[in-house]
């Protein structure tokens, strides 16, 4: 009886968590927790004779920690106040090395990505396409709305350069030639949706490979800031979005011609080291940056910002610098940014991470785990019962 005690206690112990690790669903309360505001023009009205996408499903257990769920401003305790006129109506800071969210407003909220989506199809095209490939443009890839870089039908353009123009020029037309050379728009709009839920980005679905808006197209300042660090990792997309100026080259018969990165905190960041704009009159303003100051990477994501009163490259420098003297102060991370799949062993989250997402301390200082010492003890215990009862058996056996 007293083994049937004890391993049923033990049982009980594996199969329920603790009551710390438990996280409860998103608020109801949250604007725009299932989609984003409504749009103001006919750009996500579906074509003839199809249905608008329905929306994605909200996850029972934020990404990122139980805080992640939050509305309004999510702060470390007794932390200052954000910086003031940030209009944006969502924003997260992180570090760009641990993934530790230092603080964030509404960071589930979900709203369009615009150009910021560009970042999953540049992934994309460095993963599939060998950077040194030529692609010759078609009439199509050259009539696209712009923003434009300046492709031209019948210009062969290699991989590399159209990767460096899409993230610092965020050309359309350089978004369409690449999504041709992948299979397609459609093609290429589905292997950026793979590429968000392999990372766990539950809030985002591309429509466009662009960030032009679509049926369906939403994202949220936890998601972007996923993929930005994710795409950060990439050498490829770090050197992309760090570079001022490139050749880029002209059509038949024309001279190359500069390309200049457009991101303004270029010129007046210390430490900037690279990042995303993006504009569509649905999504308003969207960006995304980081910088490195004393050996610490620091990143923002903003959603659904305005110019006015200061204009959203200042936001965002505003808030890089709050998370610099958060980060200073050592305060608590409220969450983490950390992909389901770990991008490598050196990216695995420290237990503090984990803890702030709701997941029990897995033992690390022990190789072989707390579920492998409890484990152990029940099969000990299933094979001390088999021999007591052996044992008993036997006694009543023997002769008199």
């Amino acid at each position: 009886m007293l083994v049937t005690a004890v391993l049923t206690s033990l049982v009980a112990l594996v199969a329920t968590p603790p009551s710390e690790a438990r996280e409860q669903p998103p608020s109801a309360d949250c604007p725009n927790r299932t989609l984003p505001p409504s749009p103001v023009d006919t750009s996500e009205k579906p074509p003839p004779g199809e249905s608008s996408p329905t929306p994605l499903p909200v996850p029972e257990t934020p990404a990122g920690g139980p805080r992640m769920a939050e509305c309004g401003l999510v702060l470390p305790p007794g932390s200052p106040e954000p910086p003031e006129n940030i209009t944006a109506a969502a924003w997260l800071v992180q570090d760009l090395d641990t993934g530790d969210v230092l603080a964030a407003k509404d960071p589930h909220a979900r709203h369009r990505p615009a150009s910021l989506i560009k970042t999953l199809l540049a992934i994309v095209a460095l993963e599939e396409l060998r950077p040194d490939s030529v692609v010759v443009a078609t009439k199509e890839d050259a009539n696209q709305e712009c923003t434009c870089v300046g492709i031209v039908e019948g210009g062969k353009y290699r991989v590399d350069e159209l990767v460096n123009a899409l993230l610092m020029r965020s050309g359309n037309d350089v978004a369409h030639v690449l999504a041709t050379a992948l299979g397609g728009v459609d093609v290429a709009v589905e292997k950026m949706n793979q590429l968000a839920e392999w990372l766990g980005a539950a809030d985002t679905r591309a429509a466009t490979p662009s960030g032009l808006d679509g049926p369906g197209m939403m994202t949220s300042a936890y998601d972007m800031s996923l993929v930005f660090r994710h795409a950060m990792q990439q050498p490829e997309y770090a050197k992309a979005v760090g570079t001022r100026e490139i050749r880029f080259p002209g059509g038949p018969g024309e001279p190359d011609f500069p390309v200049y990165n457009d991101n303004p905190l270029w010129n007046t960041y210390e430490g900037f080291i690279g990042g995303k704009t993006g504009f569509t009159d649905d999504a308003r303003h969207t960006y995304a940056g980081a910088a490195e100051r004393d050996g610490k990477r620091l990143a923002v994501v903003l959603l659904r910002a305005e110019q006015k009163p200061v204009r959203v490259a200042e936001q965002a420098a505003a808030l890089l610098d709050y998370g610099f003297a958060l980060a200073a102060s050592g305060s608590k991370a409220v969450g983490t940014v950390a992909s389901s799949p770990l991008d490598s062993p050196e990216d695995e989250p420290a237990e503090e991470d984990l803890a702030s997402a709701g997941v029990a301390n897995a033992g690390r200082d022990d190789s072989f785990g707390t579920m492998g010492w409890i484990v152990t003890l029940l099969v000990t215990l299933v094979v001390l019962a088999g021999l007591l009862v052996a044992h008993r058996k036997g006694l009543l056996r023997r002769p008199d």
